[in-house]
């Protein structure tokens, strides 16, 4: 256990960002997994709107520092080219 005031608020700060990158984090998971999941289902309007909400979440958490920016480059690379070959 921390005992000077400067690591307990260090303390502090890393549970709250923990908390609030696993939700984040869970989140991409979620549309990431909808998106497949539509595609094996062959509805293409979903498929192509959770694409686009993942898409929109994994720039976003780049952007927070959540994620790496070549961790989301690879999953939005991943993402695209399943959902390139449904619809073509």
């Amino acid at each position: 256990m921390a005992n000077h005031p400067s690591a307990l608020k260090r303390q502090r700060q890393n549970e709250k960002r923990y908390l609030r990158n696993k939700s984040y984090k869970s989140a991409i998971k979620t549309y990431i997994k909808k998106t497949f999941e539509s595609i094996e289902e062959k509805d293409l309007d979903a498929a192509k709107d959770y694409y686009k909400q993942a898409i929109a979440k994994l720039d976003s958490a780049v952007n927070k520092g959540i994620l790496h920016r070549r961790t989301a480059s690879r999953r939005i690379s991943k993402l695209t080219k399943k959902v390139s070959a449904v619809i073509s």
